[in-house]
Formats: C-alpha cells, structure tokens, sequence
C-alpha cells in the first residue's frame, strides 16, 4: 500500500465504522421499541385466528402443509432451523459490512429501506398484535426453540416481542438484502446466493411456525414500500450533489454510478 492509498483507506474504514456503529444504535433501539410495545397473549391470538380465517377465505392457508415435510425429516428440519436463525441477522450483518466497504450507495440504500419498513411494521405491531402459528394451537410446532438454543443468544428474550408476527420482518429484511446482493454482485455464484437467500427465508418462517404464510406476504409488500422510498432518497441525494457513498469510495463506484434500482 502506498501513502496515496493511506488516505482513502482510513476514510473509508472511518465512515463503515460510524455507519455501523449508527445502525447498531437503530437496531438496538427497534428492538426495545419492539419489545415494549408487547400486546396481551388474548388479543394476539384472536388477532392471528383472524389472519388465519382470511387465509382460508384466499385459499393460502399452507401452513401445515409447507411444515408437514420438514417435521417428518431430521434434516429438513435441521436445515429449516438453521435457515431462520442464520440466515437472518449474520446475514444481515455480513452484507451491510461488505456494502458499507465496496458499494456505498448500496449500503444506504439497504439501511434506509431497513429503517423505513422497520418503522412501518412498528406501526402494525403496536396496533394489530399477532400471535404467531407457534403460540396458537392449531397443531403447528415449534421446531426451532424446541431442537435449537442457538436462537436464543442471536436474540435474547428480553430484545423479543412475542406477538409481531405481522408482517414478517424476518423474510422481508432478508429480500431487501437479497435485493442488495445481486445489485451487486459481480459473479453468478453470489448473485444466485442473493436470489436463493429471501425465498429460502420465507419457506423457513412458515416451514418452523414462525410466521404465517399472510405475515410473509405483509413483509414482503412493506420492504418493497421502504425499499421504493429509500430509492426516492438516494435520487435526492444525487440530484442535491451528495456523494452517495460517502467519502473514500471505490474507483469503480466513482467513474460508474449505477442507476437506483427500484426492485426485482
């Protein structure tokens, strides 16, 4: 590395660290709003009794029959599991790192949508509490806190609200960044792991009783609203002359701006 390089390298390291640093502050504060908006077990249940008697007037009431395969193998049970807990927030955390790193704009894009669509789905979880299908008896099982305690260290119970069921940030986060991925990505292989990632997540929410299969539907909707809106800002950023990525970007972002990419 020459003395030329020093400069850049240090802003660049400086910005990604302030940057998480914020999104650190965001996400812990999400979580605790989360969690001290909790509703009463009742009114969640009667709540997800309702979602799951307009599934069945849509004809989408699949849960039992997307979670029927994976109770009856091991190892799709096993591989469901590891999808919902793993695929979510180290997921998450990996690609804002490698975004916040390579492809700026990219990075806030994904963090504006993230927080735009977390305040949203807020919204719904302080006014419409929902159970999820784990919490109401409907012969549904639990198979992640049952088979799995990893869960429970990536996220604590006191940083959980038990009845935010709706929507599914948990599948729609994971296509925001699934979003994110393939904008990026410069060979097939990631690209395809970007394509891969959020419709794997969205089997796994409903596959483990997590989630129903309306919730994912909610949260898909909901991120491509803050997605289309975290978009909106960036072009607003551009037309205002502020460099989307922020000081100490990469040569190829500097002489090849892409275009905002509204969805997939």
């Amino acid at each position: 590395m020459t003395p030329r390089d020093i400069v850049p390298t240090r802003q660049r390291l400086l910005w990604s660290t302030g940057q998480a640093g914020l999104v650190g502050l965001l996400v812990y504060a999400y979580f605790r709003i989360r969690n001290l908006t909790e509703g009463a077990y009742d009114v969640a249940v009667e709540h997800a009794r309702e979602l799951v008697a307009f599934e069945k007037e849509l004809g989408i009431d699949v849960e039992h029959a997307i979670q029927a395969p994976v109770t009856s193998s091991e190892t799709l049970e096993r591989f469901a599991n590891w999808v919902y807990i793993w695929g979510h927030w180290p997921v998450i955390i990996a690609t804002m790192i490698w975004l916040s790193w390579r492809h700026r704009h990219l990075f806030l894009r994904l963090r504006d949508a993230m927080v735009i669509s977390g305040a949203l789905g807020m919204m719904v979880f302080v006014t419409y509490p929902v159970a999820p299908p784990r919490l109401v008896p409907l012969g549904l099982v639990d198979t992640v806190t049952e088979n799995n305690s990893a869960y429970r260290v990536l996220q604590p119970p006191a940083f959980t609200n038990q009845y935010a069921a709706m929507p599914s940030l948990h599948a729609g986060w994971d296509l925001l960044v699934g979003i994110a991925i393939v904008t990026a990505a410069t060979t097939v292989v990631v690209r395809v792991v970007g394509l891969l990632m959020p419709v794997l997540m969205m089997v796994a929410v409903v596959a483990t009783a997590n989630h129903f299969v309306i919730d994912v539907v909610a949260g898909v909707a909901l991120v491509l609203a803050g997605h289309y809106a975290a978009v909106r800002l960036e072009r607003r950023r551009m037309r205002r002359g502020s460099p989307a990525g922020g000081p100490g970007r990469t040569d190829d972002e500097i002489t090849s701006q892409p275009e905002p990419v509204a969805g997939t």
